[in-house]
């Protein structure tokens, strides 16, 4: 076997072994409690992990029994598959670059505003058809449920380090003024502010589901995952690339001893 061949093999094998944790992140991420109701951006990821898994797979055997066919197929869908992969992390880092909590004063936890955030993540999450889907998962999984019990008192929930979705979508914003009953029941005062839309979109029962701020702390949810995703696109990304170009070298190997799938000649190659 042709070292290029060898190689070629082994990087395959590598590149298998590593669509494994992409398969496994993607699955991670559809079933995360806060962004289980948020699977626009985590399937593509099983998808790729997949995809990459059958392309390794194929371009290991095209190399290692010197099927010249194969090996051809597998650098076509491997040139593919690298600019995809590129272009699907660079759009996910598009996307989520804006948007960030914003400190409140002598709290905790931050608060989130959806203007921060990208424009086609709001388009996407302000879709009607696609935000009741959400609100009713957040409901179904009761994602505000336990901040009463571990969050009894006022000091103790202010000096609470909520996750996004609970800071978006538990509490009313701090700029309304609403006076402390439980972490989930809030009263109005007269002294209460109307100027956010989502003061008045605040119930004791459906609890801040309507808000804005709810929408914006399920994608900051979804950002803080996706940097996560991004380190192992990178990696996935450079291992790729790397067997592509050894791949090219054990494609040629493959042509000269025994043209395309064994079945040729040697004339016509150099």
């Amino acid at each position: 076997m042709g070292c290029s061949n060898f190689w070629s093999g082994l990087l395959n094998f590598i590149t298998l072994v590593l669509s494994l944790p992409i398969i496994g992140v993607g699955i991670w991420l559809a079933k995360q409690h806060d962004t289980v109701c948020v699977r626009f951006l985590e399937w593509p990821v099983i998808i790729i992990g997949i995809f990459i898994f059958v392309v390794s797979l194929a371009g290991m055997l095209g190399a290692w029994c010197r099927v010249s066919f194969l090996s051809w197929l597998y650098l076509f869908v491997m040139f593919v598959l690298i600019l995809l992969l590129l272009a699907f992390t660079i759009f996910a880092f598009v996307v989520t670059n804006a948007g960030a909590g914003q400190a409140v004063s002598g709290k905790g936890f931050k608060e989130y505003h959806l203007g921060n955030y990208s424009t086609w993540l709001q388009k996407r999450v302000d879709k009607p058809s696609y935000w009741d889907k959400v609100r009713s998962c957040l409901s179904d999984a009761k994602v505000c449920n336990s901040l009463d019990k571990d969050y009894p008192t006022l000091t103790q929930f202010n000096a609470a380090s909520l996750s996004p979705v609970e800071s978006g979508c538990c509490k009313p914003p701090s700029s309304c003024g609403f006076t402390f009953i439980t972490a989930t029941n809030w009263q109005t005062t007269s002294s209460s502010s109307t100027a956010d839309p989502d003061c008045g979109a605040w119930s004791n029962t459906n609890f801040c589901f309507n808000c804005t701020s709810c929408k914006a702390g399920v994608l900051q949810d979804i950002k803080q995952d996706w940097r996560k995703v991004a380190i192992v696109n990178i990696v996935m990304l450079v291992f790729l690339i790397i067997a592509y170009s050894v791949g090219c070298c054990a494609f040629h190997n493959n042509r000269k001893e025994g043209g395309f799938g064994g079945g040729y000649g040697k004339q016509g190659y150099p």
